[in-house]
């Protein structure tokens, strides 16, 4: 989930849609808008040995390299080997493809240094014979050719002379009946012969009428003496038709014969298309090739010049402003960079450059930095970026960041070694205005552990933050580095520059003074971020005194970091005995719930098959209705015992909070709703007093308020149950996705309940395209496969709202 969140967070989807737009074809666009980030760093740098080498290999053609031919036949082939019978466009598309696939491999074999595509075309077969067999059949109209078999052949020789046949009669017809006809002119209606006549001498030309002009003056008649030729040649014409797809038939049947082939040939020219873009992208950018570093082995990031690829874009297409390139070096013993500075400074830009460097490194992009690009291979790249407040769940700024942080901290897991390198693990963590949202010093404090924190488990740390209390961890521990964004305070202005090992100002008392407000406000403003600095350099200092001392007490402190080590030990095995016992007796019960719940299943099916049988009327909805309440009652869990009460917590006592897990002392007592303040470690929070136990166990004594009159409920009307009828079952098998998006859209239009769905399983396609219109739609609250005994996942049950 936060993989696809940080995605979203570094805006990769608009990348993408851009690499899309320098795709050839319409596979290569397909694949650059879903583009899969590889899992391994040899995958990674498979893709750029094969960026590299398209690069390289436009640079010496003069056109480049052309996809001149090469379609989609996927649906296709899918049919062919579904014994379908393909049309002429769709055969001259698979002719064209393999001789552009055949024209690709010929470039590349003619080229030297080509190791990575050389071996990619190696085994790719382009079958010439298929080709110039489906070009013998198939002309370039998309019509079966005369030559394409000897029955063909004769066949349309005789319709040749029959329609000339015919043609005589009708012109005999027009020169001596010309004070009949309307016009001396032959045209046809259905596949026969006519002439217009009109419609007050229709007797003198004695024939069948086939069509009538709109202001009923004209009839189209087909002379009675042509009608035995008009019959001959309808047959002769389906006579034709039955050996057209005869011949498209064998056509078919060799191409589904390799059609494992032409689906490699497919996935290797989206391949090369997919490279391509890669490469033009890449040059649009003025990218270059990254390399792949070992910090381990003490080498640098370098970033030099390091732009933004969507502002790029932006500028250039958009007319946006100029890209501010950053500078990004950082040493191979730091872990963690802290970057301050005044907002709109371009913090967050820096984040998400950098963020979108490491992805397109992965994907086998060329990086916007100038050369040498230098970066590590991260397994994961991780985001906290921008606001998460939520109105509807309820979340404020800070609760939505935790939320997020949480979740990037789960993904790291927690299999290293404190203060180890990573291994199984080498992640990038962007975090902007870390510990923001809340009380500055309490924001500050969770900032600090969470960075170092970060440290300890992670490669790369890069976090925003306004907290000076940050600037100083550079001072206490080597793994961690300032850096800021520069601030014009002549024009107020940023320079959106990065400057490495100088903490960041926020320059807001400059601003405020530069906008107006009183002098003497700002002059006492000064005062008090002077006294406080003044403090924190005293800090600094006392830091860097306290850490020679903690080298003189390393021995000292050696014993208790055993004796801690082994308390830790002790334990965890006792935890882990608690949580294997806890494991068991949670599978004991999952096993008796799936059982209840399969037996409740099969009582409610059985009530279902009952009321499908016929049209059900009013009186047995109701007493389904009445099987299915007491279905639930029988199988409604039990409700658990009331816990002991009678502890009512005091100043000074010690509590117990289950949903954090923590012991707290308690700094307040309880008011008159229930809250009270407590303290744990350097967190302070209020809590409510049902949250709360005593050590042994027992539930705080819940404060009895005056009850105010109670006021009546009228219990809301009990819904039918949802039963699937012959009125709410759509059967859609056979139908295409536009006709079946129109059928559904009545169905929902007109529905009270829910749909039954029947798409089938086949290719798939139908399904996929139902689902789709029933995302959009906006009366469709949710959807899901059906029960097992209604059809399982060939139907799907639409609820509307």
């Amino acid at each position: 989930m936060i993989q696809s969140e940080t995605l979203e967070l570094l805006e990769w989807h608009r990348l993408c849609q851009h690499l899309a737009t320098f795709a050839a074809t319409k596979l290569g666009a397909t694949a650059a808008r879903h583009l899969k980030i590889p899992d391994s760093q040899s995958q990674s740098e498979q893709l750029l040995e094969q960026t590299k080498e398209i690069y390289q290999l436009e640079t010496r053609l003069t056109t480049g390299l052309s996809f001149e031919g090469i379609q989609d036949i996927g649906d296709s082939l899918e049919r062919a080997e579904r014994s379908g019978i393909l049309t002429g466009d769709e055969l001259l598309a698979i002719a064209t493809t393999l001789a552009g696939a055949r024209n690709l491999r010929r470039v590349i074999d003619n080229q030297e240094d080509l190791p990575i595509l050389t071996e990619l075309v190696a085994d790719l077969r382009t079958y010439p014979e298929l080709e110039q067999e489906i070009h013998r059949c198939i002309d370039e109209r998309a019509q079966v050719t005369d030559r394409a078999s000897q029955k063909l052949g004769e066949i349309r020789t005789d319709l040749r002379r029959l329609r000339s046949q015919i043609t005589q009669k009708l012109q005999n017809i027009l020169q001596a009946k010309s004070g009949a006809v309307q016009e001396q002119l032959i045209t046809q209606r259905s596949d026969r012969f006519v002439i217009p006549v009109k419609a007050p001498q229709k007797d003198a030309i004695p024939g069948i009428v086939h069509d009538t002009s709109t202001s009923g003056a004209t009839l189209y008649v087909e002379p009675n003496s042509i009608v035995p030729l008009g019959n001959q040649l309808r047959q002769i014409i389906r006579r034709e038709q039955a050996e057209e797809e005869a011949v498209r038939r064998v056509l078919t049947e060799q191409v589904a014969a390799v059609k494992p082939d032409l689906e490699r040939l497919l996935a290797i020219a989206t391949t090369l298309d997919l490279a391509t873009a890669r490469s033009r992208y890449s040059f649009w950018l003025g990218a270059n090739p990254p390399r792949f570093i070992q910090r381990q082995e003490r080498e640098i990031i370098t970033l030099r010049n390091l732009r933004h690829p969507l502002l790029v874009w932006q500028q250039q297409h958009e007319q946006g402003q100029s890209v501010v390139p950053v500078d990004l070096l950082i040493s191979p013993q730091i872990r963690v960079v802290t970057i301050t500075g005044p907002n709109t400074g371009g913090k967050t830009v820096t984040l998400k450059t950098l963020g979108l460097a490491a992805l397109m490194a992965k994907v086998g992009l060329f990086v916007p930095a100038r050369e040498p690009v230098e970066i590590p291979w991260f397994d994961q790249v991780l985001a906290d970026i921008g606001d998460e407040q939520s109105l509807q769940q309820s979340l404020s700024t800070f609760s939505g960041h935790i939320r997020r942080i949480s979740r990037i901290l789960e993904a790291l897991g927690n299999g290293e070694a404190e203060g180890e390198l990573p291994t199984s693990n080498s992640a990038l963590v962007l975090l902007d205005e870390v510990g923001a949202g809340t009380d500055p010093v309490e924001g500050s404090a969770l900032a600090i552990a969470l960075l170092q924190y970060l440290a300890n488990h992670t490669q790369l740390t890069i976090a925003t933050t306004h907290f000076g209390e940050l600037k100083a961890l550079k001072y206490e521990d080597d793994r961690f580095e300032n850096a800021s964004v520069e601030f014009d305070e002549s024009t107020l202005s940023p320079t959106y520059r990065l400057l490495w090992g100088i903490p960041g100002r926020s320059n807001a008392l400059t601003i405020a003074l530069r906008l107006g407000l009183k002098p003497e406000v700002v002059e006492e403003a000064k005062t008090q971020v002077g006294e406080a600095t003044d403090e924190v350099n005293q800090v600094i200092a006392g830091l860097e005194a306290q850490r020679r001392r903690q080298e003189t007490k390393a021995a000292e402190a050696q014993s208790l970091l055993q004796q801690a080590e082994r308390l830790y030990k002790e334990v965890s095995a006792k935890a882990a005995s608690l949580e294997e016992r806890e494991s068991s007796l949670r599978a004991s019960q999952e096993v008796a719930v799936k059982q209840a719940i399969a037996q409740a299943k099969g009582e409610i099916a059985q009530v279902i098959r009952r009321l499908q049988k016929g049209t059900p009327t009013a009186q047995e909805a109701q007493q389904a209705t009445n099987a299915l309440n007491q279905i639930g009652q029988q199988y409604q869990p039990a409700t658990p015992a009331k816990p002991k009460v009678g502890f009512m917590p005091k100043v000074g006592d010690r509590v117990r909070i289950p949903k954090l897990g923590q012991i707290a002392d308690v700094i307040t007592a309880p008011d008159e709703d229930g809250e009270l303040s407590v303290r744990f470690g350097l967190m302070k929070m209020t809590v409510k007093l049902q949250d709360v136990e005593s050590l042994d166990g027992q539930k705080a004594e819940p404060i009895v308020k005056p009850k105010s009159a109670p006021v009546a409920v009228t219990p809301p009307p009990q819904s039918p149950p949802e039963i699937r009828t012959s009125r709410n079952t759509i059967d859609l098998r056979g139908k295409r996705v536009a006709d079946a998006e129109y059928i559904l859209d009545k169905a929902i239009s007109e529905a009270t309940g829910p749909v039954w769905i029947i798409h089938g399983y086949g290719t798939g396609k139908l399904r996929q395209g139902v689902h789709t219109f029933l995302q959009q739609h906006s009366r469709v609250n949710n959807y899901e496969p059906a029960e097992q005994a209604d059809g399982g996942t060939g139907v799907t049950v639409a609820h509307i709202k």
